[in-house]
């Protein structure tokens, strides 16, 4: 690693390796970060994409942005990640070909046996297939990095994470290594539950001082975590932003995006609420891992079924991103916007503060460690850790309630499946998994599911689920 010779044991000039560059719900901000940032600002960014007109676009991109902001940082970039693996600090995992396609393919067919998913990338069957799609080219990805980069950090930020994560800490056990989501980015999330209950304004700032009188412990699966506690000066404010749910809820206000994911989610989040007793923190994909909301009670709810993903409003978000970067690549927006425009990422945020050794707590995907103490070691679970070049520490936690910790063992066991059939190549595991998960209800259905999408996704699927 490209040590600063100092006693620090910091990182003087990190390379930070980007797969899947193309990925724009990261790889522009990585950019940014990597610009802005004056630990990062004099290493190196390579990205790599198959996709070689969009990775020049990035490319171009990278290399404006630091040229306008004066800094060193070397821009690299390829279409054969082994090309630029050597001597990397960090890999990034980024990567998911045709996505949004396929996403909507694995959300129709469920839809067709009634399976309602509203983002189909996790949980249900469309955790399983994305799983199928990108966990082969992930672990190939891995054996390079064993022989190119063995000392780097390795980032999975591809749904869905946790089997991912999984699959890395199991088949890949001496690579270092953990998984992201950017639903618990730190200090955001402090700074989110403090405006709902109250403690300060919209605009108000969460300084020192008020981070540490807040004790905030979240943990559970990726997209099924849940506030275990949650005080303020010693009282507990879990009561507020329940109420502040309700309220929305009951005014319609609810985020202000009524798209599938984003549908009802502070009255769902509120329901959960009054059920377990504590409340979900990621109800845009908590929603989809319980059952109530698959339309199949006899009952008229107040919450209607889940929606289903949006393909087709998806790829315009697409292209709009794509038609930003064009924008800043060919003059028409100012490259000195380029600053104002994103911001920074939780991945980066992470690498920053290792290289750094800025010493900041941040919710990853790791393994359990006792930080949740009623559930096992091993269990791969969302939770706030002190992250440093020399190792990952889950802070604790507590126990997971009764009911809560229930449905968490039953995902656990869905995702562990997952990852053993991709890896192994068993169908037999395959089916199993698809068996276990929490929304499948028929072994008859089920079939016909994984049966469908083996033949509407074979393009995307490797060739030995068919031998």
């Amino acid at each position: 690693m490209n040590r600063d010779g100092g006693k620090s044991g910091k990182l003087g000039k990190p390379k930070v390796v980007v797969l899947g560059a193309g990925s724009l719900f990261f790889g522009r901000q990585s950019i940014w970060q990597m610009v802005t940032s004056p630990y990062l600002n004099e290493g190196t960014l390579a990205l790599v994409d198959t996709d070689e007109a969009r990775l020049n676009k990035l490319l171009k991109l990278a290399r404006m942005a630091a040229a306008e902001h004066g800094v060193k940082l070397a821009v690299e970039g390829s279409t054969d990640r082994r090309d630029v693996l050597k001597d990397a600090d960090f890999v990034v995992l980024s990567f998911a070909k045709d996505t949004v396609k396929y996403r909507g393919i694995d959300c129709t067919v469920s839809e067709k046996y009634g399976i309602r998913m509203c983002s189909g990338d996790t949980i249900g069957p469309g955790g399983i297939f994305r799983a199928m799609r990108e966990l082969p080219v992930i672990m190939e990805s891995v054996r390079d990095i064993e022989n190119m980069c063995p000392d780097a950090w390795v980032i999975n930020y591809i749904n869905p994470s946790a089997v991912h994560g999984i699959a890395l800490s199991r088949y890949a056990p001496k690579l270092k290594s953990f998984a992201l989501c950017d639903g618990l980015h730190m200090p955001h999330v402090e700074r989110n539950y403090l405006r709902r209950s109250g403690l300060i304004g919209e605009a108000g700032q969460l300084t020192e001082d008020v981070s540490r009188r807040f004790d905030l412990r979240i943990a559970g699966v990726n997209h099924f975590t849940w506030m275990l506690k949650a005080e303020f000066d010693g009282k507990d404010i879990a009561p507020l932003i329940a109420e502040s749910l309700r309220k929305a809820a009951e005014t319609g206000t609810d985020g202000g995006d009524r798209g599938a994911k984003a549908a009802y989610n502070d009255a769902i989040g509120y329901e959960l609420y009054g059920i377990f007793g504590y409340i979900p923190t990621c109800v845009a994909h908590t929603k989809e891992y319980v059952r109530f909301w698959q339309g199949l009670g006899k009952t008229v709810e107040p919450v209607p079924p889940l929606h289903i993903w949006e393909t087709e409003e998806r790829y315009k978000r697409h292209d709009e991103m794509w038609k930003q970067v064009d924008a800043f690549i060919t003059g028409r927006k100012p490259i000195s916007e380029f600053k104002t425009a994103f911001g920074p990422d939780h991945a980066t945020d992470i690498i920053e503060n290792m290289v750094g050794g800025l010493g900041k707590p941040f919710y990853i995907n790791t393994v359990n460690r006792g930080a949740v103490s009623n559930m096992s070691g091993d269990a791969f679970l969302e939770l706030l850790c002190d992250v440093t070049m020399e190792g990952i520490v889950p802070r604790p936690v507590g126990e997971m309630p009764r009911g809560i910790r229930g449905m968490q063992e039953l995902v656990l066991d869905t995702h562990e499946l997952t990852a053993e059939a991709v890896v192994e190549r068993s169908f037999v595991k395959l089916r199993r998994a698809m068996m276990t998960d929490p929304l499948v209800s028929s072994i008859g259905d089920a079939d016909h599911i994984i049966r469908e999408l083996l033949e509407q996704e074979r393009e995307a699927l490797p060739a030995y689920w068919y031998e």
